[in-house]
């Protein structure tokens, strides 16, 4: 069974009281498109995120906002801006890097959140059970691609009637693998 592999470039997901500070005493998201995942979607808005070595202006805000603001980098920008980013799964942010964030009306000094975030599986219980994995199972996912197919290891399965079925993966792999707009991959045993 194939499903999609998209691309998750560079983005930031703000608590309520961040997202006042960088843009103002009551401010709201505005979207400009919804993601493959139920109920998440691009935001017009954009900030800086700022490390020891440099900055990365104009990353994208995804919404809607979330209990505890999470910085989504690349390693290869993690390291270009001189942030330690963890590679770790969605809202596991104990002890990961910190960072400043500069927005229109504010900024901010998180002491933690910012990861690489781990590859992917999202899945329902019922397009789990299909694949023959379950929730926090850990397998290899086959990408075949125009002169760089590869296997990705170390692939999280994260199941849920809340999600659809997609496999995420950062820029940095989806380079690595020279991955089309509409890669597909397959678990491998």
């Amino acid at each position: 069974m194939k499903f999609m592999v998209e691309t998750s470039a560079r983005h930031v997901h703000l608590s309520p009281a961040d997202l006042e500070t960088l843009f103002g005493a009551g401010y709201e998201l505005t979207w400009k498109k919804d993601l493959s995942q139920p109920g998440q979607f691009a935001c017009e808005e954009r900030v800086t995120v700022v490390g020891p070595k440099k900055e990365l202006k104009g990353v994208s805000v995804l919404g809607p906002v979330r209990k505890q603001t999470q910085v989504e980098l690349s390693m290869t920008d993690a390291r270009s801006i001189g942030i330690a980013a963890p590679i770790r799964e969605s809202g596991d942010l104990a002890g990961s890097g910190a960072c400043k964030i500069i927005g229109p009306k504010g900024e901010i000094e998180i002491s933690e959140g910012v990861i690489v975030a781990k590859r992917h599986i999202h899945a329902t219980l019922a397009e789990a059970e299909q694949l023959g994995v379950k929730n926090g199972d850990i397998v290899s996912v086959k990408l075949e691609t125009e002169g760089r197919s590869l296997i990705f290891g170390d692939v999280v399965v994260r199941a849920s009637d809340s999600y659809a079925l997609a496999m995420h993966i950062d820029t940095d792999e989806s380079n690595a693998a020279s991955c089309p707009r509409d890669a597909e991959g397959e678990i491998v045993k």
